[in-house]
C-alpha cells in the first residue's frame, strides 16, 4: 500500500484521501495492485467511521478483499467491536457476515471470541445464517464465546437462539464431539458461564442436551468429575445435577430400537432432582468392555499395555528358563550337560519343550499385537526394527539354551512363528465367527421344535 494512503487510513484523514485522488483519480485502483491489504482494513482496525464510509462509497469492492492474514474488513471491525463500521459494511452486502478467513472463522466468530455483544446482535439481525457457520475445528460462535468466558457474547447469542427458536445450535458439536457443556476439557468454564446457560429463563435442560456425549463417550458431568478445577466445581455440579445431568455409566440404554437411545430415568432420583448412581449388581459384567461406553482409543491403550507386559514376561522366561542353566560342562544321569544349556531341558526334555513352545507362542502373539496396535504410529520403521531385533535375540537364545534333542524343534518353531501367527489368528477368528452364526441359527430352530 502507498505510504501516504496508509497514513491517511491510519489517521482517518478523509481530506488527505481526496487530495490523493485529485492528484490521481485512479489512485485507489492502482493501490489495490501493490498490497494484499487495503485502506479499508486499516481504517476498520482503528475505527475511523467517516474514512470507512468514504472508501466504501468510492470503491465498495474493497469490502470483500482480505488481507495477508485472510481476514476482511468485516472481520477486523467485528473483532474490535466497531458496530458502526459493521453496519456500514452490512449495507454494502449482508453476506459479508459469511466471509470465512483463517481457520474458516467468520466475522461472527471473531466477535464471539472478543464478546462484542452489539456486533453479534447486528450481524445476527442482518444475516441469521451466519450463526450456523463453524470453524475448521467445527466450533460455532457459541462454542468460542463459552471457551473464552465472554458473558455478554453468550447472553446475546442465547437470547437470539431463544427468540428465533434455533435450539439445534445449542447442541452442535465440534470436531472432538464437545457441546458447549463439555468445554471444561479445553478451557476451564466458570460458574457464571453455567448460570448463563441454564439460568434467567434464557435456556434450560429442556433445550440443552445435558447428557450428550463427546468422542470419548463422556457427558458434561463426566468431564467435570474427571477434569476438576481449583474452584467452582461444587456450584457447577449443583447446576448440572439440577438440570438432571448424569454420568455415562448411570445412563440406562433403552431397548426400544437397535441404535440404543440413551435416556434419563426420572424414577431413580434423590433430593433436588438428582439422579441416583446405579450400583452394579454384577462386578464382572460392570468391568467388561462395552462398545457404547468405552472408547476404541482407551481399549487400544489397554491392549497395548497388556501386549507389552506379555512380551516382557515371555522374553524374560525365554532368556532365563525355569531351573536356570548349567554353569559348567559335565555329565548328568542320562545326558551330557553343556555350559549355558537349560537344566530343566536336560532333566525333562518333554516338559521343557512344552514350556518353551507355549512361551514362544505367547511372545510371538504379543509382538503381533504390538505391531497391529502401533500401525501408522510415527517412527514406524524404527519400531519395526526394534521388534525384529528383539525377536532375533529370542530366536538365537532359545535354541542355544535347549538340549541337543530339542535344538531342531525349537529352531524351526521360533523361526516359523512370525510368519504363521497372523494367518493362524485370522483363521481362528473366522472359524469362531462361523461357529457363532451356526449356534445362532440352531438355537431358534431347536426352540421351535420343542414348542411343536
Amino acid at each position: 500500500m502507498d505510504r501516504e494512503l496508509f497514513e491517511a487510513a491510519l489517521t482517518g484523514d478523509v481530506q488527505k484521501l481526496h487530495q490523493l485522488l485529485l492528484r490521481n483519480p485512479l489512485f485507489l485502483q492502482t493501490a489495490a495492485l501493490s498490497s494484499a491489504a487495503n485502506p479499508l482494513h486499516v481504517a476498520s482496525a482503528y475505527g475511523h467511521i467517516h474514512f470507512v464510509k468514504e472508501i466504501i462509497r468510492l470503491k465498495p469492492e474493497y469490502a470483500k478483499e482480505v488481507n495477508q492474514d485472510d481476514f476482511s474488513s468485516m472481520h477486523v471491525a467485528s473483532a474490535n467491536g466497531y458496530v458502526e463500521i459493521v453496519r456500514e459494511l452490512i449495507k454494502v452486502d449482508p453476506t459479508l457476515c459469511l466471509l470465512q478467513g483463517r481457520d474458516k472463522k467468520t466475522p461472527l466468530h471473531c466477535a464471539a471470541i472478543k464478546g462484542r455483544g452489539d456486533v453479534i446482535s447486528e450481524m445476527l439481525s442482518a444475516c441469521p445464517d451466519c450463526a450456523k457457520y463453524v470453524t475448521v475445528q467445527r466450533e460455532t460462535a457459541l462454542h468460542l464465546a463459552v471457551k473464552n468466558n465472554q458473558f455478554e457474547g453468550i447472553r446475546v447469542l442465547l437470547d437470539w437462539i431463544r427468540d428465533m427458536k434455533k435450539e439445534s445450535i445449542l447442541n452442535m458439536k465440534d470436531e472432538q464431539g464437545n457441546t458447549v457443556l463439555h468445554l471444561r476439557k479445553v478451557e476451564k468454564s466458570n460458574v457464571q458461564v453455567m448460570e448463563l446457560l441454564f439460568g434467567n429463563g434464557v435456556t434450560g435442560p429442556q433445550l440443552l442436551e445435558v447428557n450428550a456425549t463427546d468422542q470419548s463417550v463422556l457427558t458434561a458431568l463426566d468431564v467435570l468429575l474427571i477434569f476438576p478445577s481449583k474452584a467452582g466445581d461444587r456450584e457447577i455440579k449443583e447446576i448440572l445435577r439440577s438440570a438432571r445431568a448424569m454420568r455415562k455409566i448411570d445412563i440406562i440404554p433403552s431397548s426400544t430400537n437397535d441404535n440404543q437411545i440413551f435416556v434419563n430415568t426420572p424414577a431413580t432420583t434423590e433430593g433436588h432432582g438428582r439422579p441416583l448412581q446405579q450400583r452394579p449388581t454384577d462386578l464382572e459384567d460392570y468391568f467388561k468392555f462395552k462398545k457404547d461406553r468405552d472408547s476404541p482409543g482407551e481399549a487400544r491403550n489397554a491392549l497395548l499395555i497388556i501386549a507389552v507386559l506379555v512380551a516382557t514376561a515371555t522374553f524374560q522366561a525365554g532368556m532365563n528358563p525355569p531351573g536356570g542353566v548349567w554353569q559348567d560342562n559335565g555329565t548328568s544321569i542320562n545326558n551330557k550337560n553343556k555350559v549355558g544349556s537349560s537344566i530343566l531341558g536336560s532333566v525333562n526334555a518333554v516338559t521343557y519343550g512344552i514350556f518353551m513352545a507355549s512361551n514362544s507362542i505367547g511372545f510371538a502373539l504379543s509382538l503381533h499385537m504390538i505391531y497391529i496396535l502401533t500401525h501408522n504410529f510415527p517412527l514406524q520403521l524404527e519400531l519395526q526394527v526394534c521388534m525384529l531385533a528383539m525377536f532375533s535375540t529370542y530366536n538365537t537364545a532359545v535354541p542355544n539354551l535347549a538340549p541337543e534333542k530339542l535344538w531342531l524343534f525349537l529352531t524351526v518353531l521360533t523361526a516359523i512363528l512370525p510368519e504363521i501367527i497372523p494367518f493362524l489368528t485370522k483363521w481362528v477368528r473366522t472359524y469362531m465367527k462361523r461357529i457363532g452364526k451356526l449356534v445362532v441359527n440352531i438355537i431358534p430352530t431347536t426352540r421351535f421344535q420343542m414348542l411343536t
